[in-house]
């Protein structure tokens, strides 16, 4: 007996419900449930992720689901009076993609299939010859970008042909003759390169559509985005196969999409657009510009004012589905003859600054519990709430220039400027020298990659529930939509708005928040949260998002058990730190002090030194430099722990290797070029990775140890006598054998009881490691002996782990990730199988050889979501991050905590 693929909805009745989102894809789950809510929804057929799954094994059609398909159109023919290929009254049907997360616009979609030149006058009869060859055209069009795979750009250019022929921008003013005229030579591009064309037979068209749905699994921006998303790729996905309503069959019809709050903001407003007279594909793919739904908006434009029984009709139907979905819910629907039928609902995409408002907001509400509300927000969206906007005064002196040059939607928050890209392909290859702005007439799911590299995305045509906007909103990129001011021209690589002419390359600046456009570049600056948390600039009841951010990251602070520091190298970013949310310093990397241009010279001297006299007497001139650097760190941080790494690189990244500079150096020095040149020479490294650096240098050169520990318990020393608080710990890294500690920490307790006798006053301090090499994990138990701390350096831990350079194979990792062969850059996101490995074994191992032994993480890992999940999993005490991070681990954090309590 052959599996049962098909679940049918519709009258009623479904085979189904929300709870079955992995079998029947997100879009046939919810058509179920809103079926069985008694929402009004067009009958329809889901046929299940299972086929899909077993059509990419085979490349054929599940054993029985030809018969299970005809055995549904029937019951659908049953359900609508009408029937499939008919002559007189023909079915026509929409075929949809729909996978168990949502992917919007990432799949495809083929409307008004069963049309034909046998169908198309009993569609005729059901309004007139016009709407019946518009949806000709859009079938054919449609399937032959999809299911034929022809470039559909030549059946564009005759469209806009014919509007220019009639002095018109509106597809709405093209007679049933445009259209029949179209439709013929629609057909024919179709046969381009003597393939396959348009087939006139609607069962051909419907199971050619089925798997062009099917194959789409494995397009190439399907692809990107679940990359992109971290979205598993055997999953597959539902067709949903529904009876046809028509939004474009006249004046009392509409198509639209909406949102039933802000989902750019968060505000609890309906909020969405329409078009009248026309297909759903029309608003998203922006080929003309919608109108917004509330009439305080829109005006006599509004669906509101325009259709208002159907709009009260909508608007009750969006507050039942919020309130039953208890989420922000994406809603697609279409007006035929003054009746409302629902598409699909799907929570809602949102930017970081919508999903705070709104899970506090349900919260307060009672729509949701606070736990639900935590774990509503992607904790790597709060990066979006401390993105820049452009700078005030830049601002003002752009503006007072006349460097507006044209405005549009504001779909997407925030600010950025940079060079323009006229297609997603310039876009990526642009960008590696420097920002850039996706600009296009209008974006379309090929464009993924070139979205990914852009710093903001610009287009001509549509509205904020685009596929720009929404993506850009997703990716948290500023977007503006719909600027109808652009003209753009892809053969010339220019935009002309008015007499100004740009050129692919010029600066163009895009204000997402409120949809301006300027020419040239604009500086930017820090965002309205992070002006009121660490500016102090802007008072707290001057901010719209700034108490819903407070409070959400108050919540997450009570439910989380992992503790969160800041990588800071100085006293300013240790102070901003502590205001956003700071415990401690997990990592200060003193290297960084030692660049500063009053103080290369003094390090230089050390390292060409020819005896310990002359380097101590080097180290001397940099020790009081170090111990301002650290009092005033220990300063801003108070009674908070301060991780200090002693000296991590290679003495040859202190040396300059250009002529000019060197030849500087020789005078400074008293040296002869050829001297300098001979000394970093030998001291040059073919793989410094694994070279003479960290505790090997401090080994070699027990000086530069002793000067180190001086200068920290010295200046704690100072801050403690002052009355202030001090709590260093001292880290040794790239340590690959307990011996070495062993002799490190031996040097640092003894330098630290000179110090103390010296200073009279004792200070609390720690000594540990930072494990970053694989040996050193695996050596944890006797390495702990020793330590009292352990920081994992997961950087180096990932490059000697996978054997890969973080500095040179982007490109590699790029390949590796788009084909698979990872789940994600395991620089961005922890290794769980591997490196992480390595991590909970060390963490286990150590604790084994030191029960009171602190454990943290100071990589760039410790402020990605998923990691810090994880890291909260191993066992860790802390995580340490760069400052503008801080608040996605301390939300991570907290969902991690309440997915513990969820299992226990």
């Amino acid at each position: 007996m052959s599996k049962g693929y098909i679940h049918s909805f519709g009258d009623g009745r479904a085979d189904g419900d929300a709870g079955l989102s992995r079998l029947l894809g997100g879009k046939g789950a919810n058509l179920a449930e809103m079926t069985n809510l008694g929402i009004p929804v067009p009958p329809g057929f889901t046929i299940s992720t299972e086929a899909c799954i077993e059509y990419m094994k085979t490349g054929q059609r599940p054993d029985g689901l030809e018969q299970q398909v005809d055995e549904a159109i029937a019951l659908l023919e049953q359900r609508t009076g009408m029937k499939f290929g008919d002559p007189n009254d023909p079915l026509l049907v929409s075929v949809r993609s729909g996978a168990a997360i949502s992917m919007p616009g990432m799949m495809d979609t083929v409307l008004n299939l069963g049309l034909s030149r046998d169908t198309i006058a009993g569609h005729v009869a059901r309004a007139d010859d016009r709407f019946a060859w518009d949806c000709y055209r859009r079938l054919v069009q449609m399937y032959s970008d999809v299911v034929l795979d022809r470039d559909v750009e030549p059946m564009e250019r005759l469209i806009d042909a014919r509007k220019d022929a009639k002095g018109t921008t509106e597809d709405t003013d093209l007679t049933a003759e445009d259209w029949q005229a179209l439709v013929d030579q629609f057909i024919e591009i179709s046969k381009a390169d003597g393939g396959q064309g348009f087939p006139d037979d609607p069962r051909e068209q419907l199971w050619g559509s089925i798997e062009a749905v099917f194959a789409s699994w494995n397009n190439d921006r399907a692809i990107s985005y679940r990359r992109m998303e971290r979205i598993p790729d055997d999953l597959g996905t539902a067709v949903n196969v529904q009876a046809m309503v028509f939004g474009n069959m006249g004046d009392d019809c509409a198509t639209g999409v909406a949102f039933t709050r802000d989902p750019a903001s968060g505000e609890k407003v309906f909020f969405g657009e329409w078009l009248r007279n026309a297909q759903g594909e029309d608003v998203v793919a922006g080929t003309r510009t919608p109108q917004p739904l509330k009439t305080a908006v829109g005006g006599d434009a509004s669906l509101e004012s325009s259709m208002p029984e159907a709009f009260a009709k909508l608007n009750e139907v969006q507050a039942r589905l919020e309130k039953h979905y208890q989420d922000m819910q994406d809603i697609e629907f279409t007006i035929q003859r003054g009746e409302l039928y629902l598409l699909q609902t799907r929570s809602g995409k949102r930017t970081g600054v919508a999903a705070v408002r709104c899970a506090v907001e349900m919260v307060e509400e009672g729509l949701i519990d606070q736990a639900t509300g935590l774990k509503r927000v992607n904790a790597d969206a709060l990066e979006q709430l401390l993105k820049p906007v452009f700078k005030t005064e830049a601002l003002k002196s752009a503006e007072s220039a006349g460097s507006r040059l044209a405005h549009g939607l504001n779909a997407g928050p925030g600010a950025a400027t940079g060079r323009v890209a006229l297609s997603a392909d310039r876009a990526v290859e642009m960008s590696a020298d420097g920002p850039v702005l996706l600009v296009r007439i209008e974006t379309s799911p090929e464009d993924i990659d070139g979205m990914k590299k852009a710093e903001g995305i610009l287009t001509a045509r549509g509205g904020a529930t685009s596929h720009a906007a929404l993506v850009a909103r997703q990716m948290g990129k500023p977007c503006v939509a719909g600027c109808d001011a652009l003209d753009i021209s892809y053969d010339n690589g220019t935009i002309k708005v008015g007499d100004i002419t740009l050129r692919e390359g010029d600066f163009v600046s895009l204000d997402g928040t409120t949809g301006w456009v300027y020419q040239g570049e604009i500086g930017t600056e820090p965002s309205e949260v992070y002006r009121v948390i660490v500016d102090g600039t802007l008072g707290e009841d001057e901010s719209v998002i700034y108490p819903y951010f407070a409070k959400l990251m108050s919540w997450a602070d009570e439910h989380r058990r992992l503790g969160v520091r800041t990588n800071s190298d100085t006293p300013e970013q240790a102070a901003a730190a502590v205001k956003l949310g700071a415990q401690g310093i997990g990592l200060t990397r003193t290297e960084h002090m030692f660049f500063e241009e009053d103080r290369i010279l003094a390090f230089r001297k050390m390292i060409v030194a020819e005896d310990e006299t002359a380097r101590r007497a080097a180290l001397g001139e940099l020790l009081p430099m170090q111990r301002a650097d650290f009092a005033g760190i220990f300063e801003a941080m108070g009674e908070r722990p301060v991780t200090i790494r002693l000296l991590d690189p290679p003495l040859h990244e202190f040396l300059p290797h250009e002529k000019e500079p060197q030849e500087a150096l020789a005078k400074q020095l008293g040296f002869t070029l050829e001297q300098v040149q001979d000394l970093v020479a030998k001291l040059s490294e073919s793989n410094p990775m694994l070279g003479h650096r960290g505790c090997r240098l401090a080994i070699s050169y027990p000086e530069i140890c002793e000067m180190q520990t001086r200068a920290i318990l010295e200046a704690a020393c100072d801050v403690v006598g002052g009355g202030g608080q001090a709590v260093p710990e001292i880290m040794v890294p790239l340590i690959s054998e307990a011996k070495e500690l062993v002799t490190l920490r031996t040097l640092i307790d003894a330098t630290a009881e000179k110090v103390f006798e010296e200073k009279g006053r004792r200070v609390d301090y720690l000594v540990g490691t930072m494990i970053e090499i694989p040996r050193a994990a695996l050596m944890s138990k006797l390495i702990a002996e020793t330590a009292q701390f352990f920081s994992f350096g997961t950087n180096d831990l990932t490059q000697m782990a996978f054997g890969l350079s973080r500095d040179d194979t982007a490109p590699l990792l790029d390949f590796y990730v788009e084909g698979g062969h990872l789940p994600a850059d395991p620089f961005q996101t922890i290794d769980q199988d591997g490196v992480g490995r390595l991590v909970e074994t060390s963490a286990r191992e150590g604790r084994e050889g030191n029960p009171t032994l602190k454990l943290g993480i100071c990589g760039e890992h410790g402020g990605d979501g998923e990691s810090v999940k994880f890291f909260h999993r191993a066992g860790l005490d802390y995580v340490s991050c760069s400052p503008p991070r801080l608040p996605t681990a301390r939300l991570a954090a907290a969902q991690a905590a309440l997915e513990d309590d969820a299992t226990t």
